[in-house]
């Protein structure tokens, strides 16, 4: 009774914002670091960012560097991405996953359904 559910998509002309959350039922996310991930379709899908479950020190692509930020709230099982000055080329399906103890090692177990983000020129 794992489960992850995205939440938070929408909408948004090019420079607006938007705040996906993740949350997590059936288990915690403290010992998880967690991927934000974006998928068009027809393409792969392609990392985003991530956070570990310790230090909570965060990575990112290098295309929205300066632009996302990655959070979490363990209190609330939820992970956040905070997307300001949105272009148009971060239209996709946003989804998050875990991967026990660490960003940089490890496979994606757990998936959530997807939440769609929209940027307009």
């Amino acid at each position: 009774q794992k489960q992850l559910v995205e939440s938070g998509g929408g909408l948004v002309q090019s420079g607006g914002s938007l705040r996906l959350s993740c949350t997590a039922s059936g288990f915690t996310l403290d010992n998880y670091a967690i991927g934000w991930f974006r998928q068009v379709p027809g393409k792969e899908r392609m990392g985003v960012s991530c956070i570990s479950p310790s230090d909570s020190k965060a990575v990112y692509t290098d295309s929205v560097k300066g632009r996302f930020t990655i959070s979490r709230d363990n209190a609330k099982n939820t992970v956040y991405l905070q997307m300001n000055n949105l272009k148009p080329e971060d239209t996709a399906v946003y989804y998050c996953a875990t991967r026990w103890m660490s960003c940089h090692y490890g496979e994606y177990n757990y998936w959530g359904q997807g939440t769609q983000v929209t940027v307009s020129s």
